[in-house]
């Protein structure tokens, strides 16, 4: 496990180099950075799956507890709900950025 994570992280290190590079001075009638939207689309399609499978995961664990205890439907089905909320309000946030952002 700690090989696994030592890579990932040497990975990301030797990814971010490039990010310190210095870079060409903007011509006068450039508009600005071309990859803003590219890179909120990604971020987009990461934060969607990510909640997607978050909220599988949310409501394979409810009817699991459903099936245990049937009697505990009321509370289980309140958590669920309230979490689900949550789970999709973070997409929620990250296209209001995207917005702020883009536009």
């Amino acid at each position: 496990m700690k090989t696994k994570f030592f890579l990932l992280m040497a990975a990301l290190m030797f990814c971010a180099i490039p990010m310190f590079a210095q870079g060409g001075a903007a011509g006068a009638g450039t508009g600005g950075n071309i990859w803003v939207p590219v890179t909120a689309g990604f971020a987009m399609a990461i934060a969607s799956g990510l909640c997607a499978l978050g909220q599988g995961k949310a409501v394979a664990g409810a009817c699991e507890g459903i099936a245990r205890n049937p009697g505990a439907f009321p509370a289980i089905r309140f958590a669920l709900i309230f979490g689900l909320a949550l789970i999709e309000s973070l997409a929620l946030y990250v296209l209001v950025i995207i917005f702020v952002k883009v536009v």
